[in-house]
């Protein structure tokens, strides 16, 4: 099956979908909570409408994992997973801050570790990342690879403070914060990751236990496919179950090399 041309056009369909409702107020009416514990805005909803509408063109059997609407299953006998977050950075479109993406990967087991093919298209940008698991990562069908800068004071560190626990989280990473002199971080997870991936920003780091595996499900097999690393921040394997409840923890790096400093870095702390 050509999954990357089923994505590619399962994205095509969310963006014209959601794009007339960005920054709008309609895009904000909230409907209760989503399985993954945030409200469901109506752009969201949408969004992941149209990724149904487009699956179940394709006559596919398939169960969907997804933060709005939880584990349903399509068809007489689902062999394949499809793990989505609709819209990655929902705050940034209520806002119209241009940066967000949808996010779509296709697995045979629900685990992150078992993703065979992913899609990241940018809503904002004629910008679209994918993965086939042994055969590369792509921007727009261009083969891309990581960035190999080593030193953290010249890395651009993209870094996740979002959370409560900030005090916390600072504490753990006072010795990178320190080092490193260009932080940044844009409001959508999964397409940092890609910009990991495609050389744009050296690392990304989000140790706050907060996101979604369901967050992480394609852009993980794109940071991978390009030749970037990312672990968890004990440097284990990332192989999570694929649920929209199921938490993670990670750094990604352009190269090993930054990753190694980095893991000394937060280890000082």
């Amino acid at each position: 099956m050509d999954w990357l041309e089923i994505l590619t056009e399962a994205t095509q369909h969310i963006k014209s979908s959601v794009t007339a409702l960005i920054g709008t107020p309609i895009a904000q009416k909230t409907y209760g909570v989503g399985a993954g514990g945030d409200p469901k805005k109506h752009i969201d909803l949408q969004a992941e409408k149209a990724l149904i509408e487009t699956l179940t063109e394709h006559n596919l059997d398939f169960t969907l994992i997804s933060e709005e609407s939880g584990v349903k299953h399509w068809g007489s006998k689902p062999t394949y997973y499809v793990t989505a977050d609709p819209i990655d950075g929902t705050t940034n479109t209520l806002k119209g801050i241009p940066f967000a993406c949808t996010s779509i990967a296709i697995s045979k087991k629900p685990n992150l570790d078992a993703i065979q093919a992913a899609i990241i298209t940018d809503l904002f940008h004629d910008t679209t990342y994918l993965a086939q698991k042994n055969l590369g990562a792509y921007r727009n069908y261009q083969k891309i690879s990581p960035a190999q800068t080593s030193s953290l004071t010249e890395a651009v560190v993209g870094l996740d403070f979002n959370t409560y626990k900030v005090a916390e989280i600072t504490a753990k990473l006072n010795q990178l914060l320190t080092q490193a002199n260009h932080i940044r971080h844009l409001g959508a997870n999964a397409l940092e990751l890609c910009y990991v991936a495609d050389g744009i920003i050296d690392a990304f780091i989000d140790i706050r236990g907060k996101l979604r595996a369901t967050d992480i499900a394609a852009a993980i097999l794109i940071i991978q496919e390009a030749g970037a690393t990312i672990t968890t921040p004990q440097n284990a394997p990332i192989r999570n179950t694929l649920s929209p409840t199921e938490k993670v923890a990670f750094i990604a790096t352009g190269n090993k090399n930054l990753h190694q400093t980095i893991l000394k870095t937060m280890k000082k702390a």
